[in-house]
């Protein structure tokens, strides 16, 4: 307990602090892949753990059309792996001339 100008405070049990919150990232696609968005785009909920890869899945992304993968404005690539709370972009190949 801690005195405050004669109150007394009780801490607060830690269990309400650390409710089970299922990891999230916020997604952004460009171009041609901005039809893979999902409604939740800015709280994307994930399984810890989980590969670009089968995120692209998730979306129904063919991994050829993701030509360049940021996490977090680092380039990345199908391997990595997200564990939540970060940011991903996913780029199409780029063509003209």
């Amino acid at each position: 307990m801690i005195p405050l100008q004669g109150r007394i405070l009780r801490p607060t049990p830690r269990k309400l602090f650390h409710k089970k919150m299922k990891p999230h990232i916020q997604i952004k696609l460009f171009a041609s892949l901005q039809e893979f968005t999902p409604p939740s785009s800015d709280e994307y909920p994930i399984k810890a753990g989980i590969s670009i890869n089968s995120l692209l899945e998730q979306l129904n992304i063919p991994p050829e059309k993701a030509k360049l993968i940021f996490v977090n404005g680092v380039k990345a690539d199908l391997t990595e792996s997200l564990k939540g709370g970060e940011r991903v972009g996913i780029f199409p190949p780029v063509g003209g001339g």
